[in-house]
């Protein structure tokens, strides 16, 4: 489930992403890197904490060998990500060479790749599925990478074009694609004669087998995608055309009463839902094209400014977890079958440890840093290290287990440090208002006065183009340069009035930055759109500053904990 998550090949709802919100599929996997890598330490930490819990046996000293697994793990990706990379300077050096030829040149150097890797598996054996009724024996990971190195070959194509060539997703899966039918056609014979066997016509009818089965299971997995799009591409249509998806949205708006957060589990809910009877692509665009849109504005008039890629992100994780939802969890009856284990307990224990992954997404829209949006690489580090820690402990809350079994008001408060470590400004926010509210009359004088560094939020409120309906909106305008007032406001692309004590705000032209935000305000009825508040950002204490407490009680509990683990250990 993670998989999809994770760049640089995420599932295919991450591509319909790019349309959607507009950005470039390199600024997709941006976002999306942080949570996905705090994913993956959250449920090896919890492989770990029910290994420990159980007391099962370890292959070799358990420091030692989780070490190695993890630096091994690390090594190879970094490694691999390195080598992605690294590729695109030698490529650079061909094409400036040999301009007119470098095709044919690169892609003869790509099989003599491919040929040393594939010598290379020829070296040991095959592998072959393992038999689930008999005890597994764990292979020797040095067998493994031996005998499938080369199938890394079209992820690296992949990866360049999608990366460094920046080329659209299907031309790039094209050619990975295709790369990799030559190495199903192929390997077999070519590992034929590395090995010193007969070079027969049954090596070249398995790799033809290879290749024809692979291109039906995907044409049989495609149905499914294609129609479930295509019917949610009607639905989508229906919705827009009819009106209906204004009416879920109000209805959900309206249940929620103005609450963000309430709306954020409402629209959850909608994506697990759906997710029962649609593939994740499907439920994407269906959830994304209704909620997205509200969940902006929502946030927006309770003052908080989401960003539109936040809230697809949003969805595509609840769209992912519906996959191991119960009762209708896809991945959990898959999973369930190759261990030969029951779907519903399958799926329970699956939604169990993947709360972690429930989290992230509401922590990212109330904390868009871990989404890497303007933020630079010594901040990106600084909340990836705090979300890790924080994303640990929630997970030892949510397994029972820190040190030893939690006792109830130990789990308190490993969920109270969640919140501290997380959401710190919550509690600063309480403490310390970070802004300052001004009569809108002020507004002028605020723009002509307030530094550069300062924000200024407008608090809109106005009639609505539908339906007539006041609405409320919250912009955030950007001081610039100094000058006047009038001045500052006009590089914002707004134009303000003052008459009777509102200050009026004039229709944007369509090239302004906020057309797009007063788009359903209706400018030229009898009520105006107005500010109603002007909050200018005020000077806070460092919200960091709550991490004293949070790490204060960690370690009260650690401490107890393994006083109380020493104790049980001297008993026996």
């Amino acid at each position: 489930m993670n998989g999809q998550i994770m760049p640089p090949v995420m599932g295919a709802a991450a591509f319909l992403m790019v349309e959607y919100v507009g950005i470039p599929y390199t600024q997709v996997i941006k976002h999306a890197v942080l949570p996905a890598v705090i994913s993956y330490i959250a449920i090896f930490y919890i492989v770990h904490l029910e290994a420990v819990k159980r007391n099962m046996p370890v292959i070799g000293h358990k420091a030692e060998s989780t070490l190695r697994t993890v630096m091994g793990m690390i090594l190879f990706f970094l490694g691999f990500s390195v080598l992605c990379y690294a590729v695109k300077y030698p490529v650079q050096w061909i094409v400036t060479l040999v301009p007119e030829g470098s095709g044919w040149l690169l892609a003869v150097l790509v099989f003599i790749a491919y040929a040393g890797l594939l010598k290379l598996a020829a070296t040991v054996n095959d592998l072959k599925p393992d038999d689930m009724k008999s005890e597994v024996v764990l292979p020797e990971v040095s067998k493994i990478y031996k005998s499938g190195l080369h199938y890394l070959l079209p992820i690296v194509v992949l990866v360049y074009f999608l990366m460094i060539e920046q080329k659209s997703p299907g031309l790039s899966a094209f050619w990975a694609s295709m790369l990799l039918f030559v190495i199903l056609l192929t390997q077999h014979p070519l590992k034929a004669f590395f090995r010193g066997q007969a070079v027969d016509f049954e090596k070249f009818k398995l790799g033809a087998q290879d290749l024809i089965s692979g291109l039906t299971d995907g044409a049989r997995n495609m149905i499914g995608i294609g129609l479930a799009t295509a019917a949610a591409g009607v639905i989508v249509g229906t919705v827009t055309l009819t009106g209906v998806g204004q009416v879920m949205a109000d209805l959900v708006e309206f249940l929620s009463g103005g609450n963000l957060l309430l709306m954020l589990i409402f629209v959850a809910l909608l994506s697990l839902i759906l997710g029962m009877g649609l593939p994740t692509t499907a439920n994407y665009i269906v959830v994304s094209s209704l909620m997205a849109g509200v969940v902006v504005e929502l946030g927006a008039q309770s003052g908080l400014i989401v960003p539109l890629i936040a809230v697809h992100m949003f969805v595509f994780f609840f769209g992912i977890m519906a996959d191991v939802t119960p009762p209708v969890g896809l991945a959990s009856f898959a999973a369930a079958a190759v261990a030969g284990g029951d779907p519903i307990k399958t799926g329970i224990t699956a939604f169990y440890y993947s709360l972690r992954t429930i989290l992230l997404p509401f922590l990212f829209i109330f904390n868009t840093d871990l989404l890497l949006i303007d933020v630079t690489w010594y901040e990106a580090t600084y909340w990836f290290i705090i979300a890790t820690l924080g994303m640990l402990v929630f997970t030892a809350a949510t397994m029972n287990y820190f040190q030893t079994n939690n006792k109830w008001y130990e789990t308190v408060g490993l969920l109270l440090v969640t919140f501290l470590l997380l959401r710190p400004g919550f509690f600063m926010d309480c403490i310390q208002p970070p802004f300052e509210k001004l009569d809108p009359i002020q507004l002028e004088n605020v723009m002509s006065t307030v530094e550069s560094d300062r924000e200024v939020r407008l608090v809109v409120s106005g009639p609505d183009f539908l339906t007539g309906k006041d609405r409320q909106t919250t912009i955030v305008l950007v001081a610039g340069e100094p000058g006047s007032g009038t001045q500052r406001l006009a590089k914002n692309g707004l134009v303000v009035s003052e008459e009777g004590g509102v200050v009026k705000i004039e229709e944007p032209i369509p090239s302004s930055q906020f057309f797009n935000t007063f788009k359903n305000f209706d400018f030229y009825g009898e009520q105006p759109v107005a500010v109603k508040t002007v909050k200018v950002s005020q000077n806070q204490l460092p919200k960091e500053l709550f991490f004293i407490p949070g790490f204060l009680i960690l370690g009260l509990i650690y401490m107890v904990q393994r006083k109380r683990l020493e104790k049980i250990n001297s008993n026996f």
